[in-house]
């Protein structure tokens, strides 16, 4: 099969979904692989280097797209792009079907079989195509890094003839992988770090990392595969209520609570925000791109901006991974080549359509759109 990669046209997005290692893997298996001139600079991957593992180096899109068996992309394609494809092409991207229906419904009216992502189950047998969960480890740890960067205060403790300084006291909502990443990172960093997440079974994991693990009065709430499930208004009403005077202690908050295809939960209120401490910081990854298309686990988040609000700046980075392309592009690189491998024999695209991997991330197929 013919794989193409096309440059990523989403604004500020800085990653690729092939890099010279992958090409390796994909031409080992049977398949030429084009990318579209200059498609991984911003990820300082470069042309040579692709084509020196096998290749081809094509200027012009269209054409490239016209002739694609496969398409990877980091982010889905445009609308635009996706009417250059042919009837039967498959495409492998975050397409997240909930935020991006126009690009949906266009998938299915040209017959193009597509796979998401952000759908891929969260079972053992998956996690070398575990996009989001790579992803959000780059996530977590620019989380921690934008608010020492912001923060007013330093992270670690210092024993000076001057004094004393205490070291930030961080707290984490959520303790998944960009969770868990932001724990590790402040940790580094001498801050002292508090975490809590409504799964009980994080607990051990947040433990390990020298951080302190918030036990509130609440059920636990597992979900499907490992996730939190969806809560109840009255459970996040309570948790709030029980969260908000270790907020209101916190020199800084890093929220990463996310629940796959449905709005981020709001953790921070306004309120909440109003008994923080000036030159408090926020890092609301709630509102991150792979994680929510709108809103934040705070309520006066603004995805992409930074605001103050009473001497405490709120931070609600967009698609945080593409600040460390290099690395985030490897990282999906192999997340992509692995899926593509699980539903290709002999240089052929020959999916199990049994295999629950297969059908859990398959957005369209024949014409119509399959998702759950």
């Amino acid at each position: 099969m013919r794989v193409v990669v096309a440059q990523e046209s989403a604004e500020g997005e800085r990653r690729i979904a092939v890099v010279p290692e992958t090409v390796a893997t994909l031409t080992g298996a049977g398949h030429d692989v084009w990318v579209q001139a200059g498609a991984g600079l911003q990820a300082f991957v470069l042309d040579d280097d692709l084509a020196a593992r096998g290749a081809q180096i094509v200027t012009e899109r269209a054409q490239l797209l016209q002739a694609a068996d496969v398409v990877l992309s980091v982010q889905p394609l445009p609308v635009g792009d996706i009417s250059h494809l042919r009837a039967g092409a498959i495409t492998i991207s975050f397409l997240q079907p909930w935020a991006h229906g126009n690009a949906v419904r266009a998938l299915a009216a040209r017959s193009v079989t597509s796979f998401s992502l952000d759908l891929v189950p969260r079972i053992s047998r998956a996690q070398s195509m575990d996009a989001l969960s790579s992803q959000a480890l780059v996530a977590g740890y620019r989380a921690v890094l934008i608010a020492a960067s912001t923060a007013p205060r330093l992270f670690p403790l210092f024993m000076t003839a001057a004094g004393t300084v205490a070291p930030a006291k961080v707290l984490v909502l959520g303790a998944g992988v960009a969770g868990l990443q932001a724990i590790a990172t402040a940790r580094r960093l001498g801050a002292m770090v508090t975490a809590y997440d409504v799964r009980a079974a994080a607990g051990e994991e947040v433990r390990s990392l020298g951080a302190n693990f918030l036990e509130l009065e609440l059920s636990t709430q597992e979900g499907e595969g490992g996730y939190a499930r969806v809560q109840s208004e009255d459970f996040l009403a309570r948790q709030r209520d029980l969260l908000a005077a270790q907020v209101a202690k916190a020199d800084v908050v890093v929220t990463t609570a996310a629940v796959p295809g449905k709005p981020a939960p709001l953790l921070v209120t306004a309120e909440m925000v109003a008994g923080m401490r000036a030159g408090s910081v926020i890092v609301d990854l709630g509102a991150d791109v792979e994680a929510a298309e709108g809103g934040g686990n705070c309520e006066l988040t603004r995805g992409g901006e930074t605001i103050d609000v009473h001497g405490v700046t709120i931070l609600g980075p967009r698609n945080a991974a593409s600040s460390y392309p290099l690395h985030a592009s490897s990282l999906y690189a192999r997340n992509v080549a692995n899926l593509l491998t699980l539903m290709t024999r002999g240089g052929q695209f020959e999916p199990q359509w049994d295999d629950e991997i297969v059908t859990a991330c398959c957005v369209t197929r024949d014409g119509e759109v399959v998702t759950r």
